[in-house]
């Protein structure tokens, strides 16, 4: 069977959640398959993980990692598993079904379908589409998008989106080596370089759900390296030549 569509999840205590995810993504039309990169969950997460494995073998994925070591470098040794592996299509997707699993479907074929490079499932290009958050984070998550999108030039509404879809040419072409941060400022440096390489982006209108089991990994440190890295990586633009993409 062709390698095709490989969703990568990154966990760290997701217990409450990673059966039911599982379950949907594995119930999806167009085998999707499933890579978990867990950071060595201590409430044992990655072996519920191997235990579904049995009943999903060719097509749900494990990679345990030793110790919490960031959201970019998880998806980094994601999307490397992807590139090494065959897969033409690369998902990002948080643990806790705060993205629909039913909208990887939607990212899919905004790439494969409409020819996009890249797909974002955007919370902020149709209004305010976040469910369950408290008034402060939502404003706090909605202006960091526009500080982003303001200091970059990015036009994306959502530009700190980690829902989304990458055609694999993408991630050949970003220069996987040279992403710099680790926490939620990587999901914004990916979306600035595939931008700077001239690869054709779309937002995709996604209803945000905030999590109902677990807790939010979300932290002042993570929020400080988002603000103070996108200044920091407007600078460095100015002084890098991008390659053109060649999609």
């Amino acid at each position: 069977m062709k390698k095709e569509k490989l969703v990568i999840v990154p966990t760290y205590n997701e217990k409450e959640n990673i059966p039911e995810l599982i379950t949907a993504i594995m119930d999806l039309p167009g085998a999707f398959e499933l890579l978990v990169v867990d950071d060595g969950s201590p409430d044992g997460t990655g072996h519920l993980v191997k235990e579904a494995q049995t009943n999903f073998p060719e097509r749900l994925h494990l990679i345990e990692r030793q110790e919490k070591s960031g959201l970019g470098t998880a998806y980094l040794e994601g999307f490397k598993y992807a590139l090494e592996n065959g897969y033409g299509f690369v998902f990002e997707m948080d643990a806790d079904f705060s993205h629909d699993p039913k909208d990887l479907i939607r990212l899919y074929e905004a790439c494969a379908v409409e020819g996009y490079d890249l797909a974002i499932g955007s919370r902020y290009v149709k209004g305010v589409n976040v469910v369950n958050w408290p008034m402060g984070r939502v404003l706090m998550s909605y202006f960091a998008s526009i500080y982003v999108q303001f200091i970059t030039g990015m036009p994306f509404k959502d530009s700190t989106a980690g829902f989304k879809c990458y055609k694999r040419q993408v991630l050949e072409g970003i220069g996987l080596d040279k992403i710099t941060f680790i926490g939620y400022a990587f999901q914004i440096e990916m979306k600035f370089k595939a931008w700077k390489q001239g690869y054709k982006i779309v937002e995709i209108p996604i209803i945000f759900t905030d999590r109902t089991k677990g807790t939010s990994k979300m932290s002042t440190n993570i929020f400080k390296e988002a603000v103070f890295g996108v200044l920091s990586m407007k600078l460095k633009s100015f002084f890098t030549r991008y390659p053109v993409s060649q999609t």
